[in-house]
């Protein structure tokens, strides 16, 4: 009877450090979720900060116009309210780590780049900001690599905000008239191939890493670097940005036929 008696308070004590355990494991979960969210709220609010100041300082030495602090500012805010929420959700780190930080700067010197859009007389002030971006550009993913910190994050990161980075020199390579509208499809081109995926998902599938893709990239960018460079003569202008324009287009026409006749076999070496 006595062993029969104890098999209850047994059963009941370890009913108790079940839930004992459950509770030490949920509240190191949800300190670690509050912790990331305080960390990659204050790396953004740093780069905030520090690309705003910035702005301002570029305000007050060059003839802008009163809204491009403005401009800034709300592309920042507008861009880092959707990154803050990606990080905290795909990132298992307190903070975004040093290569992500590279990126997020980098992000913010896209920023200013859009925050030039429609304004005169800085073309040098575009070419600096630009040069600047793009010599960072590697660097992230570099130092991701050497620290044992690169994610799926990181990766999308960079990519999206090398997008971003064209799409702005296109534009402001059009505004400055040293090419055609015809160079904005430079910059709409990655968003063409994302749409062309959605209606066929064969194109949707990862590709393997490609030095000749980043090396497309890295062309088109230094040639409407080039391109905007006062110094550059429009006819010139217009023959550089067309050639970058050509080479990213063969890059794109690669990927796209590849992934049309082996877009299974690519996958699964991009997985591998």
């Amino acid at each position: 009877m006595r062993f029969a008696g104890e098999g209850p308070i047994i059963l009941a004590r370890r009913l108790e450090t079940c839930k004992r355990l459950k509770m030490l494991k949920t509240f190191p979960t949800n300190a670690g979720r509050r912790a990331r969210r305080s960390g990659v709220l204050l790396d953004h609010l740093v780069m905030l900060s520090v690309v705003a100041v910035a702005a301002i300082g570029l305000q007050r030495v060059l003839p802008l116009s009163a809204l491009f602090t403005w401009k800034v500012t709300g592309l920042l805010i507008a861009g880092g309210s959707l990154t803050v929420t990606l990080a905290i959700r795909h990132l298992s780190t307190n903070t975004l780590g040093a290569a992500n930080r590279i990126t997020l700067l980098r992000g913010g010197l896209v920023a200013m780049l859009f925050g030039l859009v429609g304004e005169a007389n800085a073309a040098w002030v575009v070419v600096a900001i630009a040069a600047t971006a793009l010599s960072l550009d590697g660097v992230d993913g570099w130092l991701a690599r050497r620290l044992g910190t690169a994610s799926a994050f990181g990766a999308r990161f960079d990519m999206e905000t090398d997008a971003l980075a064209l799409v702005a020199l296109t534009v402001l390579a059009w505004q400055c008239g040293k090419a055609g509208p015809w160079i904005v499809l430079a910059g709409l081109m990655r968003y063409g191939f994302v749409a062309a995926a959605r209606l066929a998902p064969r194109l949707g599938r990862p590709l393997p890493p490609s030095w000749r893709r980043k090396a497309a990239f890295v062309v088109q960018t230094m040639a409407l670097i080039v391109c905007l460079a006062p110094i550059v003569p429009s006819p010139l202008s217009d023959a550089i940005a067309l050639t970058g324009l050509l080479l990213l287009s063969a890059s794109f026409a690669i990927d796209i036929v590849a992934l049309a006749q082996n877009g299974d076999a690519l996958a699964t070496q991009a997985r591998a």
